[in-house]
């Protein structure tokens, strides 16, 4: 059975931080922008969601952690883009990225969801540019969508256990 935060029974006031990175903020900004559109569409205010940025990608794994044992959120969420400068390393920073955010949920048990892309082929020119604004809008919506499912899922969990 699916369920919505806002049909579970006694629900409590959820938190979620949203993490992006700068680098492309023009297209990191329209998943950000996407994940808060589509909370606020299925009753989470803006006031239960704090927003933070951080220079790259590569940082985001450690502030996530920071935020997770703080004890304040119930998920975080993550944007950003990794792209393809010419060199092998952004494959490397991806992992490290991915690899890190998983760390993280699985040390805290806080959920960590991910709108952090790698596409195989960006460069900055207008067709490419416009793919992947669009696509990150699309992609803020799913992550957001399966943050609320998660956050919908995790307090199922602990409510049964506590019956």
């Amino acid at each position: 059975m699916n369920q919505t935060p806002a049909s579970i029974p006694g629900r409590r006031r959820k938190r979620v931080a949203v993490i992006c990175s700068s680098w492309h903020r023009d297209i990191v900004d329209k998943a950000r922008d996407a994940v808060l559109a589509e909370f606020e569409r299925n009753d989470l205010p803006p006031g239960q969601v704090d927003q933070f940025d951080v220079p790259g990608a590569f940082e985001i794994p450690l502030y996530a952690k920071k935020l997770a044992q703080s004890g304040r959120y119930d998920a975080i969420v993550a944007c950003g883009l990794v792209v393809n400068g010419g060199i092998y390393r952004h494959e490397f920073v991806a992992s490290a990225v991915i690899d890190g955010l998983m760390r993280v949920q699985m040390e805290s048990g806080v959920p960590v969801l991910s709108a952090v892309l790698t596409p195989r082929d960006f460069h900055e020119h207008e067709d490419h540019l416009r793919f992947f604004s669009e696509h990150f809008v699309k992609k803020g919506v799913e992550v957001a969508q399966a943050c609320l499912q998660t956050m919908a899922h995790h307090e199922a969990l602990l409510e049964g256990a506590a019956a």
